[in-house]
C-alpha cells in the first residue's frame, strides 16, 4: 500500500532521515498517482522495469506488486539500505538495486539480455532530469517511459518547433519517442511539496527511433546556445561546406538561411550530417 503523508513522516523519522533538496527527495504520498504511474506504464508480470531514485520504495512496491522485475538506482545511502532491508528482502531476485549516480547509470545496469525490452517508470529527481534523459537517449532505448517531471521540463521535451520551449532536448526526445496521454500532478501529492508544478509524462518508443550521433548532438546543442542567430550564420563555421548541402533542404521545406534554430522541424534536424 502506498505511503500516506503520516506514514512517510513516521518512516523518515524512524530512519533518522531528513529529505535532501539537492537530491530532489520529494516523496510521493498520493496512492492514486502511484497507481496511475503503473497503469500508464502498462506494467505486466515478468517485465523488466527501471526505476530512478526509488527513495522509500512507494512506487517500487507497486511495480513489484504488478509482477515486474525491477532494476533501481538510488544515490542516497540511507534510502538504499532501507530498500535492501525491506523490499529486496521481501522480493528475492525481483529487485536489483545499485547505489550509484543515475546520470552515470541511467538504466540501473539492466543486463544486456533484458535491455532489448524494458520500461522506465520513475519519479525523477528534478535536478537531473535533462542530463539523465540525454544519457538514456544514448541507448538502449526503453519501449516506454512514464516519468514524474517538473512540468517545465516535460513541456521542453514535447515542445513543437516554433515555440520558445523548443530546443535540443526536444529534438532528441521526439526523434526517439511519441507522446502518449499524461497527467498533471499537484504539489500536494508529495512530501515535502515541491515549489514547482509537476507532470507525469508518458513516452512510447517510436517503431523506428532515430538516435543522433554524438557529434551531431554536440553541434545541435551548440546551435541552440545561440538560438537568436540565423541558422546560416550558425552553421557557417561549424560544417565543412558551411552548411550549404543541409540548407538546400530548407528550400523544399519553405525555409531559408534566415530561420532561427527553434523554427526548424525535427525531421530536418535528423537530416543534418556532421
Amino acid at each position: 500500500m502506498p505511503l500516506t503523508l503520516t506514514g512517510t513522516r513516521e518512516l523518515l523519522a524512524r530512519l533518522g532521515h531528513s529529505p535532501k533538496r539537492f537530491l530532489g527527495q520529494n516523496y510521493l504520498i498520493d496512492g492514486n498517482i502511484v497507481r496511475k504511474s503503473v497503469e500508464l506504464g502498462g506494467v505486466q508480470p515478468g517485465e523488466a522495469v527501471v526505476e530512478v531514485g526509488p527513495g522509500l520504495g512507494t512506487l517500487t512496491s507497486a511495480l513489484l506488486a504488478a509482477g515486474a522485475e525491477v532494476w533501481a538506482v538510488e544515490k542516497d545511502a540511507t534510502m538504499a539500505a532501507h530498500l535492501r532491508a525491506t523490499l529486496a528482502a521481501e522480493h528475492p531476485g525481483k529487485l536489483h538495486l545499485i547505489e550509484e549516480d543515475a546520470v552515470e547509470h541511467p538504466i540501473a545496469d539492466v543486463p544486456a539480455e533484458r535491455a532489448a525490452s524494458f520500461k522506465i517508470v520513475a519519479n525523477l529527481p528534478y535536478a537531473i532530469s535533462t542530463p539523465w534523459m540525454d544519457a538514456v537517449l544514448g541507448g538502449p532505448l526503453p519501449t516506454r517511459m512514464v516519468l514524474m517531471l517538473q512540468q517545465e521540463a516535460a513541456q521542453r521535451y514535447v515542445a513543437s518547433h516554433g515555440t520558445k520551449q523548443f530546443g535540443a532536448i526536444s529534438i532528441f526526445v521526439q526523434s526517439a519517442f511519441l507522446t502518449d496521454r499524461g497527467h498533471k500532478v499537484p504539489a500536494s501529492c508529495f512530501y515535502p511539496a515541491p515549489e514547482v508544478e509537476s507532470y507525469l509524462l508518458n513516452l512510447v518508443r517510436r517503431p523506428e527511433p532515430f538516435i543522433f550521433p554524438t557529434a551531431t548532438k554536440q553541434l545541435i546543442r551548440g546551435v541552440f546556445q545561440q538560438r537568436r542567430k540565423q541558422i546560416a550564420s550558425l552553421l557557417r563555421d561549424r560544417l565543412p561546406d558551411g552548411g550549404r548541402a543541409w540548407l538546400e533542404l530548407f528550400s523544399a521545406a519553405g525555409l531559408d538561411g534566415r530561420a532561427r534554430p527553434e523554427e526548424i522541424p525535427v525531421a530536418l534536424w535528423q537530416r543534418l550530417v556532421v
